[in-house]
């Protein structure tokens, strides 16, 4: 389907679906496993305009979703679409690679030295300007007051999303970490492209992503060096997701532990047991007006998701992978 929209999605609330595919076509990007990469210089053209024109929208308290990918951070954020006051981007990584060149990890428009992580100290005033031009036009052409931006690898550039906007608040969502790399391990298997001589699935362009996630998260750790002689050996889908899983839900438990006010942490399970509940919660937390229509459409789309057969983990990955698991609470 386009920009995540099905009947229901169209027929709860039909202006949001014309936001949505405004957000698709104009602000997102295609990356690569995707069609239509055509568009990307008309985007990239289309945001070098905006970003040299005034501010035409002041963004005022931007709501981050980050996490793991495949955790439910894109229906989280589809179902804060919904909201009347929300205007939704899923994964704008072609915007923030205008922003920043060297933020792309996954090769979507640049095979060069990517970083994992962005500090404060990145984000020059250069970088503030333009990431609030940007957005701001993306408020201001959707008619939205608040942006949902879902981009889980942002948990590795807090400091210089906080930077940017000081009043930016998080929603961390967390999964059951067997379930997570189960859901990976297929998705890259039914997505994997082979196109002019690379190849193009999980890990990006030949596996660009793999390398610096080892290289900049990984061996760059000391709370990881019980996996760390491992990692550069690791080649079966599971075992480089579980990687994965283990170093962002770290992030995570990092964050929690410093009990920060702008953060908040939802289970994917809780989420789906007690849609109503956690979606109100999230509204609280945001600062979101009540919006009987959000709430009743998370009620509708928040189903359990299809359980997987666990994946088998190298025997050296486990015990960290367990541990991390009991740590969070699984």
């Amino acid at each position: 389907m386009v920009a995540q929209i099905d009947k229901n999605y169209a027929l709860t609330r039909p202006r949001k679906a014309l936001v949505r595919l405004a957000s698709y076509a104009l602000f997102e990007g295609r990356p690569v496993t995707t069609r239509g990469r055509w568009i990307n210089p008309l985007l990239f053209a289309e945001f070098s305009l905006l970003r040299r024109l005034p501010q035409i929208k002041s963004v005022r308290k931007p709501l981050f979703v980050l996490g793991m990918g495949r955790s439910g951070t894109t229906i989280l954020g589809l179902i804060l679409s919904m909201h009347r006051e929300v205007g939704f981007l899923n994964e704008p990584k072609a915007l923030w690679h205008t922003v920043r060149r060297d933020e792309d990890v996954i090769g979507n428009y640049s095979c060069g030295k990517g970083r994992y992580r962005l500090l404060a100290a990145d984000a020059s005033a250069d970088v503030v300007r333009a990431a609030h031009r940007l957005f701001g036009a993306y408020l201001a052409l959707t008619g939205s007051s608040r942006v949902v931006d879902k981009y889980p690898e942002l948990i590795f550039r807090v400091p210089f999303i906080k930077a940017i906007f000081p009043d930016a608040l998080f929603l961390i969502v967390i999964r059951n970490g067997m379930d997570t790399v189960a859901s990976i391990e297929r998705w890259s298997r039914d997505h994997r492209m082979h196109t002019q001589g690379e190849v193009h699935d999980w890990w990006g362009v030949n596996r660009q992503k793999w390398k610096l996630m080892r290289e900049q998260l990984v061996l760059a750790d000391g709370g990881l060096n019980s996996i760390q002689d491992l990692v550069p050996y690791l080649s079966r889908q599971s075992d480089m997701a579980a990687v994965e899983w283990i170093v962002t839900m770290r992030e995570a438990l990092r964050h929690r532990g410093r009990g920060s006010g702008d953060m908040l942490f939802l289970k994917y399970e809780d989420l789906v047991a007690a849609p109503r509940l956690m979606l109100r919660q999230v509204g609280n937390f945001a600062g979101l007006d009540d919006d009987e229509t959000y709430l009743s459409y998370g009620e509708s789309v928040f189903k359990p998701g299809r359980r997987h057969e666990p994946p088998e983990l190298h025997p050296g990955l486990q015990p960290l992978f367990d541990q991390t698991m009991q740590e969070l609470g699984y």
